[in-house]
């Protein structure tokens, strides 16, 4: 696998009738997922468009139930998360990648592909969809390893429930709820008493999250660390702290009597009692995600956050141009349209805290 050239379609999406088929006996990729968006149709027209041109390379192409409900097709078959797949292709945005990417089974590389604005997880627009495909069935891609949490909660009652987190996991007061406490250990050492809104524990691709709008760090994602940042502190000397991912982290609730919530990625959510307490470490199976073009973190950045925005010449006031963020943004294959829900580190049409 190789470095690769970005990848821009111009002004027109490519669609699969412009391109011919991967070059022979190169492709190890023969059964394939690809999962849309839910209640996207843009994402299931995709999808079927997708599946057939799959198909037409002898491929065994696996699909989301709610799609596969809609394409009438008999050689198409159900995709199960756990599933032993050479890719699975997800089309939609971040919130989709991440609910996804947590139930995967180890080792499975996963291409995002962005229906609306670029995101910081999807690797890729609509437009450059088939041309990045024929070079992943070529070989030609690079994977870049993203750390997932492994986050255990046990209840005073010896009760257990484990998910995995891509983003972070954070513990929140609910909307009525006074002020709580949580007490912090690392590794056994006591950190701090947190009497805050709540506070997050989130991964570097996390970081540009719920995370960001704490006021926590950005950090790049491909460093082994993990970030605590308190959500609206009641000391204002409780700052945010970064430790080695190998760390173990535990959190327990200290305040009886309120409501509080543990909420992973944003999506799965579940009530917390007093004393429970949340043990969190590092995944020992880490997401693959494909890269096919020369995209930089620091590109997404700037394109995401408009950092480097300057004023118009006619100094009209709150007009700004932005500089471009990579090649596809010169062409024009770079300019999506902005699609409702499609937030990092939310589900797709929820609300939180992604720029």
């Amino acid at each position: 696998m190789t470095d690769s050239e970005t990848l821009g379609a111009g002004p027109r999406d490519l669609g699969p009738q412009d391109l011919g088929d991967e070059e022979p006996g190169r492709s190890p990729m023969r059964r394939v997922g690809v999962v849309a968006k839910p209640g996207s149709r843009a994402a299931t027209r995709s999808t079927a468009e997708l599946a057939e041109w799959l198909i037409r390379r002898d491929c065994e192409v696996f699909v989301d139930q709610a799609s596969l409900r809609v394409i009438a097709r008999p050689n198409l078959r159900p995709f199960e998360r756990d599933g032993d797949y050479d890719l699975v292709v997800v089309l939609g945005g971040d919130g989709t990648l991440l609910s996804v990417a947590r139930g995967l089974r180890e080792g499975v590389p996963l291409l995002g592909v962005n229906l609306g604005s670029l995101g910081f997880l999807t690797e890729i627009a609509r437009s450059e969809l088939y041309p990045a495909m024929v070079r992943v069935m070529q070989g030609d891609f690079e994977v870049e390893v993203r750390a997932l949490l492994d986050v255990l909660l046990t209840r005073v009652d010896g009760s257990e429930h484990r998910v995995r987190a891509f983003n972070d996991a954070v513990i929140a007061k609910g909307a009525r709820s006074r002020i709580i406490e949580l007490s912090v250990r690392v590794d056994g050492n006591p950190v701090a008493r947190y009497r805050s809104d709540g506070l997050i524990v989130s991964t570097p691709a996390g970081s540009t999250a719920y995370n960001l709008s704490a006021g926590g760090p950005i950090l790049y994602p491909l460093l082994p660390v993990i970030v605590l940042t308190p959500i609206c502190p009641h000391t204002l000397s409780l700052r945010p702290i970064v430790v080695p991912d190998r760390s173990a982290i535990e959190v327990v609730l200290e305040t009886p009597r309120e409501e509080v919530h543990l909420t992973v990625d944003g999506q799965e959510s579940t009530t917390l009692g007093y004393r429970d307490r949340i043990s969190i470490t590092r995944h020992p199976s880490p997401v693959r995600l494909i890269k096919t073009r020369h995209r930089t973190f620091y590109d997404s950045l700037r394109g995401k956050l408009h950092w480097g925005t300057f004023p118009k010449e006619n100094g009209a006031l709150g007009l700004s141009a932005p500089l471009p963020v990579g090649p596809e943004d010169v062409d024009g294959a770079g300019s999506e349209a902005i699609e409702e829900g499609e937030h990092h580190g939310e589900p797709d049409g929820g609300d939180g805290g992604a720029p």
